[in-house]
């Protein structure tokens, strides 16, 4: 397997962590948070491919949602939350508790673990693979924040409501 294929693969994972960032960096997130979502991102585009190598034949089988539905389901609410909090007076309009943080890295890393269905048909090196996407993904979720907090200052509050009208967008896309 060639570390080209491999980082193509990353950074198609890494996309939709980069998008959903920078519509969640539009409130405004201090860099602590940043960083440990950013963390946490990586961390499970490690992890994510690796239960899908093991049990996702068999998670599957065992629930009859797609993953797809899950990850509409968590933007939407995501999404509806950035708009709510965008009408609320404080300076920090929100600071993402680590419910939050793990539900986003969740919603951005399910492509990861269907990934890791097939990642046997890839390469027989998983630990380099899932390094490399876990990465990326973080280097995409990092640069993502840091983009969306600056056009926060850009344009304030319309950043917020329009990120979380695209979190909520997206989260539909997957289903359709």
């Amino acid at each position: 397997m060639s570390i080209y294929i491999l980082l193509t693969i990353a950074v198609s994972l890494s996309m939709d962590a980069f998008s959903l960032s920078l519509a969640y960096g539009t409130l405004n997130l201090k860099k602590e948070y940043i960083k440990k979502i950013s963390l946490t991102v990586g961390l499970f585009h490690f992890f994510m491919p690796l239960i899908g190598l093991t049990i996702g034949n068999l998670l599957l089988k065992i629930l009859p949602i797609k993953p797809d539905i899950i990850v509409c389901i968590v933007l939407t609410f995501i999404g509806i939350e950035m708009i709510i909090d965008s009408f609320k007076e404080e300076e920090n309009i929100k600071i993402m508790i680590n419910k939050e943080i793990l539900f986003f890295a969740l919603a951005v890393s399910l492509d990861s673990f269907s990934v890791g269905i097939g990642l046997e048909a890839i390469t027989n090196n998983y630990i380099i693979a899932v390094s490399i996407f876990s990465l990326t993904s973080f280097i995409f979720t990092y640069i993502g924040l840091l983009l969306g907090k600056r056009i926060n200052k850009l344009i304030g509050k319309l950043s917020t409501i329009l990120g979380g009208i695209t979190l909520i967008i997206i989260g539909i896309i997957y289903v359709i």
